[in-house]
């Protein structure tokens, strides 16, 4: 039987959203993310970063630099007993004078590729699943999956609850943070398997 997952947004949800980040010292994680991945982990979820990082095809990072970051973060949450299961991004920017990265792909959120990828190696139920993030995109992306779309308000997220409402697009859920978020995620999940009397 395929699993769910919780797939997770990286800048403005996890950690301090700092634009284009090229070193992992200008990372700051959310203290309350480790809190919040530790539970998922508990609970026997896949915890799966799907993020945008389009500085890549605009010159201002390498994918060395970013898969540096990205182990650097995982190592930051194995030393608080929580574990990130995997980073998938889309480096693409359609503008960039890179012509490898010049590409109008499937892969940006909120286009389904990431997900689809994950799911792929994974075996993940994506219907089952939940999409957790700050931007707009992350929410559409949870939508064009057939996951639940969690919005959190840290990052972008009061500016995009406004956004959302003005296209009329609801979350499943409104979150404080991403430990709210895995708070909401955790009692649903216990719901869905309590067996009907």
């Amino acid at each position: 039987m395929k699993k769910n997952a919780v797939f997770l947004d990286r800048d403005g949800t996890i950690n301090v959203d700092a634009g284009y980040p090229s070193d992992y010292g200008q990372v700051e994680v959310y203290p309350r993310s480790y809190e919040a991945v530790r539970r998922l982990n508990s609970a026997g979820l896949p915890v799966i970063v799907l993020t945008n990082q389009s500085g890549i095809g605009r010159g201002l990072l390498t994918e060395e630099n970013l898969r540096t970051i990205h182990e650097k973060m995982k190592a930051s949450f194995q030393q608080e007993k929580a574990r990130l299961d995997a980073f998938y991004y889309c480096p693409h920017y359609e503008l960039s004078a890179i012509p490898r990265y010049r590409l109008n792909c499937d892969c940006r959120k909120p286009n389904p590729g990431l997900a689809l990828k994950a799911a792929a190696d994974f075996g993940l139920d994506l219907a089952r699943s939940y999409m957790v993030g700050d931007k707009v995109e992350d929410i559409v992306l949870g939508l064009n999956i057939k996951a639940s779309p969690v919005l959190v308000l840290t990052g972008y997220g009061e500016e995009s609850l406004k956004k959302l409402a003005e296209i009329g697009v609801k979350p499943a859920h409104v979150a404080v943070d991403i430990l709210d978020a895995a708070v909401w995620i955790l009692a649903r999940e216990k719901k869905a398997a309590k067996p009907v009397p």
